[in-house]
């Protein structure tokens, strides 16, 4: 019985032949008794079935088992703790962590623009050119571009209370350089003062992503997260509208002009500090649980093996993300343009309007705060990312254009309405980037995703203000902004290209539960480049939700 035979020689391997059942070799003499050979038979099959019930009953060895179950246990205990780990809860807390993030953002962004809005009563008060005076704002998309990797790599691997406090503390400490810089012979040390800030920007632009997804549910994520870019924009805004207020035009009283400035200076680094000592006490890495599936699959903390080098070639290698950088960066990169050469722009078709060039500026601002919340409630309740985004492109491309041909039609007030036009649209779009970003990238990390995203929109931000800059100076204000329509116009097309799979949200809604999990590996630097996921390793789900096409 050669079936018996195998079937022996397995138990002896496995757990040992149980002692109920006894396998005797079949004799030679057995074929010649016909009878007692299908009784030999009929035993090997009662052997064979015996044999197939103890294998299935056979406890899995542990390393099956730890691929089986992301927790490595067996049995009940697993599903317990892998029940625990699912376990998902929103916290009040949440609310007061954004509101401290926001706040500490806004005054970072007041800060940026609070010299460019006003560039003719600091050089007079310093004695520099204007040029001089726009490098202040420029200072915060040069200084982002290289500070940016080691802040994301910070992101990754310590956390956001750390990366946080890091924002907050630089640009409290910046604020208060700026109060010793109140001299005419200072403005290297003002020029200090806002290198810091800027420095203190790379902590803080690439966070709002990151807040919203470990502090907030699916259906509020991409709302918190417009939230926090709003504290960004009503920085600039409140940059724009403030400093001509507090700081009026007196050239002919100098000591006037600096106690004006040093009100300014000691108000934004009072309130500055505030907000630090709350960031100190709010904010924290992460609640104790996680607010939503997706959080809740991925680990609490990065891998030991875990590579910062492999999330970036992660997210080169991802077309859709390239293509979204490329676009994020024409659009972003054409606001910050745009506001920081409004007032050039407005000063060449209306004389002596500083005041309403700061206003227009305002209403830039406040209308894209608008569409920034508005653009995150329509993402929370549709989840048509691609759509929304296409759409607020197109519609910012128009506002581009009505803008560009009504700036000189000598209304001023059409300018309001044409500004606020765009600016709904145009700062509308930058949550979108963000939530765009994360959802295509997951389950990488959104920290990584948003500072790439930044760092894009200040090097299309740098090169799109030196040459508007240029055209507007030599050519006058239709030049300039015919370059940023053209752009705009670029930037529509490659969006159209981005092929939307909505990972995270896919996770959230437990399409495929079973089938998508995040585990641990431990092949990292052996695996193909393309399996490499640093630690957090998506098993193939039948197939990824997709938006409906146009």
């Amino acid at each position: 019985m050669v079936a018996g035979e195998l079937v022996q020689e397995h138990l002896r391997a496995g757990t040992g032949a149980p002692d109920d059942i006894t396998v005797g070799r079949k004799e030679p003499e057995d074929e010649e008794r016909p009878n007692e050979a299908v009784h030999a038979g009929g035993a090997g099959e009662t052997i064979s079935k015996r044999a197939q019930e103890l294998e299935e009953d056979k406890e899995a060895p542990p390393d099956e088992r730890e691929v089986m179950l992301p927790n490595g246990g067996g049995g009940g205990e697993g599903e317990e703790e892998e029940e625990k780990r699912l376990e998902t809860r929103v916290y009040a807390r949440r609310f007061a962590v954004l509101a401290v993030f926001s706040l500490y953002s806004l005054v970072n962004a007041f800060q940026w623009i609070q010299y460019s809005i006003i560039t003719n009563v600091f050089t007079q008060y310093y004695g520099v050119t204007n040029d001089k005076v726009d490098w202040l704002s420029i200072v915060y998309m040069v200084a982002y571009v290289p500070l940016i990797f080691p802040a994301t790599w910070l992101l990754d691997r310590k956390g956001l209370r750390l990366t946080a406090l890091l924002g907050a503390g630089l640009n409290c400490a910046g604020a208060w350089l700026k109060c010793a810089s109140v001299n005419p012979q200072l403005f290297a040390v003002t020029v200090t003062a806002q290198v810091i800030c800027s420095v203190a920007q790379v902590f803080i632009l690439g966070l709002p992503s990151r807040v919203a997804s470990v502090w907030f549910g699916p259906r509020e994520v991409s709302t918190a997260c417009a939230t926090a870019v709003l504290g960004n924009q009503l920085g600039a805004a409140i940059g724009f509208l403030l400093p001509p207020v507090l700081v009026p035009n007196t050239p002919d009283n100098v000591e006037l002009t600096g106690h004006n400035i040093m009100i300014m200076f000691y108000g934004t680094a009072a309130v500055s500090t505030v907000l630090f000592v709350l960031a100190v006490i709010v904010i924290k890495d992460r609640p104790p649980l996680p607010p939503s599936q997706a959080q809740a699959v991925l680990p609490d903390s990065p891998p030991e093996d875990y590579s910062y080098k492999q999330s970036i070639l992660n997210l080169v290698k991802n077309k859709a993300f390239v293509l979204l950088l490329i676009t994020y960066g024409i659009m972003t990169g054409s606001f910050y343009s745009v506001s920081t050469l409004l007032n050039q722009m407005i000063m060449a078709c209306y004389e002596n309007q500083e005041l309403n060039a700061g206003r227009i500026g305002l209403t830039l601002v406040v209308a894209g705060m608008v569409g920034s919340i508005l653009c995150g409630l329509w993402l929370d309740r549709t989840k048509l990312y691609k759509i929304t985004t296409l759409i607020v492109y197109i519609l910012s491309f128009v506002g581009m254009l009505v803008f560009t041909f009504t700036l000189d039609l000598k209304n001023i007030h059409l300018v309001f309405v044409t500004a606020g036009v765009l600016g709904f649209f145009m700062t509308g779009y930058l949550p979108l980037g963000f939530e765009f970003g994360v959802e295509i990238t997951y389950p990488e990390s959104e920290g990584t995703s948003s500072g790439l995203l930044n760092a894009f929109a200040q090097i299309f931000g740098i090169i799109f203000t030196l040459i508007q800059g240029k055209l507007t100076t030599d050519h006058g204000p239709l030049s300039g902004n015919l370059f940023l329509c053209a752009w705009i116009f670029l930037g529509i097309i490659l969006t159209a290209l981005i092929k939307s799979e909505l990972k995270r949200h896919n996770v959230n809604m437990g399409a495929d539960s079973n089938h998508l999990k995040a585990l641990t590996t431990d092949c990292p630097g052996d695996c193909p480049s393309e399996k490499k996921s640093n630690g957090a390793k998506m098993e193939p789900s039948v197939s990824f939700s997709r938006e409906t096409s146009l």
